[in-house]
């Protein structure tokens, strides 16, 4: 089941304020949370900002604080 988009932006509010990431480039992590991580872009090393780097390490988090909250909504059922 897909988490909700309220939980996404939770998640996403989340992981930019742990970051660092200003709220206005948020819109930039929200395709690579529905892309594979092998696509998502490199950092070109031309200083920008935001990085790519920055963007990856909340699209992570993001990802793993909807992951941990799905674990907690449905545990593992016993074989």
């Amino acid at each position: 089941m897909s988490p909700s988009p309220e939980a996404v932006s939770a998640a996403l509010a989340q992981a930019s304020e742990e970051n660092g990431l200003q709220e206005w480039y948020r819109v930039c992590v929200r395709p690579l949370l529905r892309m594979p991580e092998s696509d998502w872009p490199r950092c070109c090393g031309s200083s920008c900002e935001p990085c790519s780097e920055q963007l990856k390490r909340v699209a992570r988090r993001t990802l793993a604080l909807l992951e941990a909250d799905a674990d907690s909504i449905d545990p593992p059922q016993d074989a």
